[in-house]
């Protein structure tokens, strides 16, 4: 076999490729695009010049000037990486910093940063919770919460989306039990765009006295004061026991990050098999999300700024007649905005067909949503323009009625 030649798929892996013949012929087989330039609002993917609709740099960071010069001036002090586990010789001083600037931007005790938003929230709920504990989650949780609760042998309990009412009733029936409660939801779920009952389910959780902890991933930067996440936007720091937010998404860079009691934190340093096993953050990266958080204090216009976006690209993909949530779904309630679709197949073709045209505009389909439920999946940013605004709502509207779905 020559060097460049590319070897069979094995017997022992047939079932694979089944399953990718199985994609195919739904018509849900993607393949990925690589973006050759900045994430931006206008970049270039395989080649081609799009507006870009599809990604989670909520406020322009991941291009800051700030975060740049604090990136380079890292990586020439401190080198490009750390050499080791937080817990072995892989601790800088910067990582401190970083946490301790989480903490005070949070208003809680203390903080500790994973590797990965998803690391954090599977880290967290595997290691602070057992087999005889019992674990609340909203039906449409975020992927890494089912994961963690999976990994910690806890009974799970899944309510219906939002209901709170059902929560309570699913705490009902095991408040006698031993163990442990922990009631978990999104502060922003991340495939409608909704926001989560928060402070309603803090009620709960007093009441029957669980644990209270929330995902708010696609919160930080976008809900609350300067963009302290949902915790903030309810008033509820101090009845949310577990804060979880991301620094992949609206501060530009990588990792997630848990806030809140020092004993809380000093355990996850303990106990936190991601944490533990995994060579922390380039002394770049955490450079780059100090500055990230001195930029959520001192220009707040930048979500104004995105919320203004939300706003118009919403109210106009409504009166084009789009269904953006609120008939077979939940209504979207922040930057994330479904288009509804419903069928795999012509989902994914709408958004081939909208690249042609000019417009990144994922689209999302089973096993990510439910069957039935696929999606053109838009997220709305601080830095695009209103003309890039228009031309994305001119294809998107002249596609969809070329394709006949509107």
């Amino acid at each position: 076999m020559s060097p460049t030649s590319t070897p069979s798929t094995r017997p022992q892996l047939a079932h694979l490729s089944a399953q990718l013949d199985d994609l195919r012929a739904r018509g849900t087989y993607f393949r990925l695009r690589v973006l050759e330039d900045e994430q931006a609002p206008v970049c270039h993917y395989d080649g081609r010049e799009v507006i870009n609709l599809a990604s989670n740099n909520y406020l322009g960071l991941c291009n800051h000037p700030k975060l740049r010069e604090a990136a380079i001036a890292a990586t020439e002090k401190y080198g490009v990486g750390s050499g080791a586990v937080r817990t072995i010789a892989g601790t800088m001083r910067i990582h401190m910093e970083l946490e301790e600037k989480i903490a005070a931007f949070k208003g809680v005790e203390a903080c500790v940063v994973f590797q990965s938003g998803f690391a954090a929230n599977a880290g967290t709920v595997s290691s602070i919770l057992g087999k005889e504990d019992f674990i609340l989650s909203d039906e449409l949780n975020h992927a890494s919460i089912i994961d963690g609760a999976r990994l910690s042998r806890a009974k799970i309990k899944v309510f219906r989306h939002k209901d709170v009412a059902h929560a309570e009733e699913l705490l009902k029936e095991i408040q006698n039990e031993p163990g442990r409660k922990l009631v978990i939801t999104d502060g922003v779920f991340s495939m409608d765009g909704d926001i989560g009952p928060v402070a309603q389910l803090c009620d709960l959780c007093d009441k029957y006295g669980a644990i209270m902890m929330v995902d708010d991933a696609h919160a930080s930067g976008v809900l609350g004061r300067n963009g302290r996440g949902s915790v903030d936007h309810f008033g509820c720091t101090q009845r949310v026991d577990v804060q979880v937010g991301t620094l992949s998404k609206a501060i530009g860079a990588l990792g997630g990050y848990v806030c809140g009691s020092r004993d809380l934190i000093d355990y996850l340093y303990h106990r936190a098999r991601p944490f533990l096993f995994s060579t922390s953050h380039p002394p770049s990266v955490a450079a780059t999300c100090i500055a990230a958080f001195d930029l959520l204090e001192s220009e707040p216009e930048r979500i104004e700024r995105l919320w203004s976006n939300t706003r118009y690209f919403q109210e106009q993909l409504k009166t084009a007649g789009f269904d953006i949530g609120g008939r077979s779904t939940p209504a979207s309630e922040t930057p994330i905005t479904p288009i509804l679709i419903g069928d795999g197949r012509k989902t994914m073709d709408f958004s081939r067909a909208l690249f042609e045209q000019g417009l990144m505009a994922t689209g999302i389909a089973f096993p990510t949503v439910p069957e039935g439920k696929a999606r053109i999946r838009c997220i709305m940013t601080s830095e695009h323009t209103r003309q890039q605004i228009d031309q994305a709502l001119e294809i998107l509207t002249a596609t969809a009625k070329r394709l006949e779905i509107l």
